[in-house]
């Protein structure tokens, strides 16, 4: 085809660089204890800036949920967080606990301590409510964590001894 756009006394095309397209770096799929250490720490900022319009009560069950997470990711120094904790932790940190804070900052002041017909509560009797079931969802992820810690030590240690103890078979 370039012949006969010379022969028409146009310039050839210029040719594009037939280098490959560059990889796309590594993926952030946000699951990493760095990630959720970030998250964490987004959440501790949401709290803190909240925290003049928030119960007292409500800011230091907040913050002890964030704390439970800090030490559900930090068993990831020893062995890699099992899948199902990964997603209790993300779901906590990015929707349950900020979308709770953020429902009740939501509210009028002057609203948040009027009874509801429906559940009798006030929000901020809803908000502390909401707040200790995340603290207790938190609590057993958390023993769940270190109760499988505790059972990768105990096969570990069963390993062990049936590789290094004299076995039943020998004379």
């Amino acid at each position: 085809m370039s012949w006969l756009r010379r022969l028409a006394g146009r310039d050839a095309p210029v040719e594009e660089p037939t280098t490959p397209p560059e990889a796309p770096g590594p993926v952030d799929v946000g699951d990493s204890p760095e990630a959720l250490r970030a998250a964490i720490a987004d959440v501790v900022r949401l709290v803190n800036a909240s925290a003049g319009d928030l119960p007292t009560a409500a800011v230091v069950n907040a913050r002890a949920v964030t704390d439970v997470l800090t030490e559900i990711v930090d068993t990831s120094r020893t062995r890699p967080l099992d899948v199902y904790t990964v997603i209790a932790v993300r779901a906590t940190l990015t929707d349950y606990l900020p979308t709770t804070l953020r429902s009740y900052l939501a509210i009028e002041p002057e609203l948040r301590g009027t009874p509801r017909a429906a559940s009798g509560h006030t929000a901020t009797q809803s908000l502390l409510i909401q707040l200790d079931v995340l603290l207790a969802s938190a609590t057993a992820t958390l023993a769940a964590a270190r109760d499988q810690d505790v059972d990768a030590l105990m096969t570990q240690g069963g390993f062990l001894r049936t590789k290094f103890s004299r076995s039943d078979l020998d004379l």
